[in-house]
């Protein structure tokens, strides 16, 4: 009995001194997903919708994701008074700078964003995916998309890679990926509970499908590897939205397949 004590603390000496990887050699790590998140500014009237953005980030920490923020380098649309609901005329803000604001200043520009260093791309919602990631906003079905985030949306969907989005910002891969299936919500607004139903028309109109899903619910659409959800599509309370959300970053990651 004592010199198998005298033998194991022998192996426990050796694997000390050996270094750490010999302590561990058994304990094989999983790497989780490697997620993008591609931010539109700060705020939702011209900006990403700061809520959606963290409760993605929420759910992709609990999902064991590794994530890294992106944002174009661009100019706003326009800014606007969140106070008052009304444009700053005065006022320039920067999409990069001010989306540097979520992510706790780790924030990358959009361009350098490419398939071979992540799993996976995630669009949040807010007016500034409709009025700087693209010209929905102002020109509807007619609109343009930038151009980073163009490359990004078919890139990613050219390698085989799955794409979240929330909100408004379904729009994107509506104009991008011919046939793309995607949820807003609801398509009539139900006495207000739907505001923005008429996006389900738009994305249509764009040649994409629409497919009619809760506030708390995630369309996958398995071919294009696609998962979107309504968010602040429908006027409810946080935690609905927070769970839609939270559908849509389960969808994507089982996409993964890690």
């Amino acid at each position: 009995m004592l010199a198998a004590r005298l033998a194991g603390c022998g192996r426990l000496l050796r694997a000390a001194l050996a270094g750490p990887a010999s302590l561990h050699c058994s304990a094989r790590r999983l790497r989780g997903a490697r997620v993008a998140v591609v931010l539109s500014g700060c705020g939702v009237y011209d900006g990403t919708e700061i809520h959606e953005a963290s409760a993605i980030l929420v759910h992709l920490s609990r999902g064991g994701a590794e994530v890294q923020m992106y944002a174009p380098d661009i100019p706003q649309m326009h800014v606007i008074d969140h106070s008052k609901g009304q444009p700053a005329e005065a006022e320039s803000r920067n999409v990069l700078v001010e989306s540097a604001r979520i992510a706790r200043g780790k924030i990358t520009d959009l361009a350098k964003l490419t398939t071979k260093d992540h799993d996976a791309v995630i669009f949040p919602g807010g007016f500034g995916a409709a009025k700087n990631l693209s010209t929905f906003a102002v020109d509807g079905k007619d609109c343009k998309v930038n151009g980073e985030v163009e490359r990004v949306l078919k890139e990613f969907h050219k390698a085989g890679k799955p794409i979240g989005l929330c909100c408004i910002s379904p729009v994107l891969a509506a104009k991008v990926l011919s046939g793309a299936e995607v949820t807003v919500g609801h398509e009539e607004e139900e006495g207000g509970k739907w505001p923005y139903a008429g996006t389900a028309g738009a994305i249509k109109a764009l040649g994409g499908k629409h497919c009619v899903k809760e506030v708390t619910e995630a369309h996958v659409d398995v071919n294009n590897k696609m998962v979107t959800t309504p968010a602040f599509m429908c006027e409810t309370e946080l935690h609905h939205i927070f769970d839609g959300i939270g559908a849509m970053v389960k969808g994507v990651l089982k996409l993964t397949g890690k």
